[in-house]
């Protein structure tokens, strides 16, 4: 045991809450310590929270989003613009763009985007299920709203390469350029991302093919 904890129980608590993304152990220690200040009810509620979102969280199988059971709410909304179909990197960018109010179709989460330097490739991300969606019919205009990155215009590249073959009509769009280059979609406020949405541009119009 470190002896500076001086508790076992401690240790183990600060230990496990230092594995989380941008928690280092100083971190660690302020927020088990908080914990252990808090009346026994609200611990065991926090812990309960976090077994359940672990435990009993799904995700859609249309989109990948989220979703406590079966289809997500987004896919299951009569209200929303079927015709319509975003395509987003993760499911914090998803969150980012409800937050702006200034959609109304549907989604689809890929999960990741290609990087060859990080050994990600087409096969190991949601392009195939995305590309089945599309044959499907029923969508008229795939929106490609990745981040300004590098990675993210190999992907949009691909997937626009994917889709115009597939589906020769289909509209392919991509965000504005409002975003400043090298910004991924959660960091971008929610102006800018909701004027970037809105003045979208056709995704061949980038380019020279």
């Amino acid at each position: 045991m470190n002896d500076e904890f001086q508790s076992p129980l401690l240790e183990r608590a600060v230990t496990e809450l230092s594995r989380l993304p941008g928690i280092g152990r100083r971190t660690a220690l302020r927020l088990a310590l908080n914990i252990l200040r808090r009346d026994l009810d609200d611990a065991t509620a926090l812990g309960n929270a976090i077994i359940d979102l672990r435990r009993d969280i799904r995700y859609c199988p249309v989109c990948h989003n989220i979703s406590d059971e079966g289809t997500c709410r987004i896919c299951s909304d009569p209200t929303r613009d079927g015709a319509t179909l975003c395509v987003v990197e993760n499911i914090r960018d998803v969150m980012s763009i409800e937050r702006t109010g200034q959609y109304r179709g549907l989604y689809h989460v890929l999960g990741g985007v290609i990087s060859p330097m990080d050994g990600i490739t087409p096969d190991q991300i949601e392009i195939a299920s995305l590309s089945d969606r599309v044959a499907a019919g029923g969508i008229k205009e795939v929106i490609l709203a990745l981040g300004a990155t590098m990675e993210g215009d190999t992907t949009c590249f691909y997937i626009y390469r994917k889709i115009a073959a597939a589906a020769p009509g289909i509209k392919i769009s991509q965000l504005a350029r409002g975003m400043a280059v090298g910004n991924d979609l959660e960091y971008t406020d929610e102006i800018t991302l909701g004027r970037s949405l809105m003045q979208r541009t056709l995704f061949a119009d980038s380019f020279s093919i």
